[in-house]
């Protein structure tokens, strides 16, 4: 390599053979704080790296993605779907030659700030906290702010808006960002569905006909015909997208789950559970303060009671909240004599 090292002679690949469109390390907006190169990582290899050594990652592990503190070893949690999207995104961004090291620093950032209890706890939040709650903006707001001994990680420009704009009515600037965000709707669809069937909330023959005839009767079938579908879609195009006939069924899919899986089905029974269980610990913590951890109550005069309960609250899993609701709610009991 000489005196180039191998951050440079990446950079020097990512220049001769990524797509025109695709978004090179070296071309980086850069980031809030200005750093030294390092000699064998690019930028966002780097942001990757730094994102699977956080805290905030590792508590994806026990939190929730659609069945509430499931029992049984087989279901997904946050941790097991982020890393289903970033194998599905790399995959397209490969094919579609984008640049494979931002796609999967987005896709392993994406879901940082998910509140315990999966969406039902991030509509707790919504609902109680000023200004309202998205678990988008949460995983920004963890990379930027909370993470890092509370200094943020640092992540380049194009990180933090890939992860920003995910979910929602913003598209991302990069391709990058786009792909992961298709990435996500494709892995969540259809892993629900597996999850479903696995739990005994659907079967097989529920799934609507129309759609499994465009996209495929098996799990692996579906998700193979929406990526391929993505991948010739998008090709040499400035944007990623998937074809009106394919995006369609999965639109149709997507509704499916809404209407039977994600709003009204046994496997959300516990939602008003978690529900109260989030907002009691707000309410709480909001009134007593003290009780916070050092680390929150240090922030208290930067950011106020109300967003350092919150910053609490959401980056709860899902069984330390219930640990913490039990300790603060519920009695205990005592002995009154020795045993005999």
């Amino acid at each position: 390599m000489g005196d180039y090292g191998f951050r440079a002679w990446t950079e020097e690949l990512e220049a001769r053979n990524l797509s025109p469109n695709a978004c090179r390390s070296r071309d980086s907006r850069g980031r809030v704080k200005a750093e030294p190169d390092c000699v064998v990582r690019t930028a966002f290899q780097r942001d990757r790296d730094r994102i699977i050594h956080s805290k905030s990652f590792r508590r994806l592990k026990h939190k929730t993605q659609v069945f509430i503190i499931p029992e049984g070893d087989h279901y997904r949690t946050r941790l097991t779907h982020t890393l289903e999207v970033a194998q599905i995104a790399r995959t397209m961004a490969r094919a579609l030659r984008l640049n494979e090291d931002l796609t999967e620093a987005i896709a392993l950032g994406h879901d940082l700030g998910h509140t315990p209890f999966g969406h039902t706890g991030e509509q707790a939040l919504a609902e109680i906290h000023p200004g309202g709650f998205k678990h988008n903006e949460q995983s920004l707001r963890m990379v930027e702010v909370l993470e890092g001994e509370h200094v943020g990680l640092n992540l380049t420009w194009e990180v933090r808006d890939g992860i920003r704009k995910h979910t929602g009515p913003e598209r991302p600037e990069t391709l990058e960002g786009q792909v992961v965000a298709l990435a996500d709707r494709i892995a969540y669809i259809n892993h629900d569905i597996d999850d479903a069937i696995r739990g005994g909330v659907l079967t097989p023959r529920q799934l609507p006909r129309e759609c499994l005839e465009v996209l495929g009767r098996e799990h692996r079938e579906r998700i193979n015909t929406m990526v391929t579908d993505v991948i010739k879609a998008s090709s040499g195009q400035p944007a990623v997208l998937m074809t009106d006939t394919v995006r369609q069924a999965v639109d149709d899919l997507r509704q499916f789950m809404f209407d039977n899986v994600y709003l009204a089905s046994e496997a959300k029974r516990e939602e008003s559970k978690a529900r109260h269980v989030v907002q009691s610990l707000y309410g709480y913590h909001v009134e007593n303060v003290s009780i916070l951890p050092p680390e929150y109550l240090r922030r208290m005069h930067d950011f106020g009671v109300n967003q350092t309960v919150c910053d609490y609250i959401a980056g709860m899993t899902d069984r330390y909240a219930v640990a913490v609701f039990q300790k603060i709610f519920v009695p205990r009991g005592f002995r009154l004599f020795d045993d005999p």
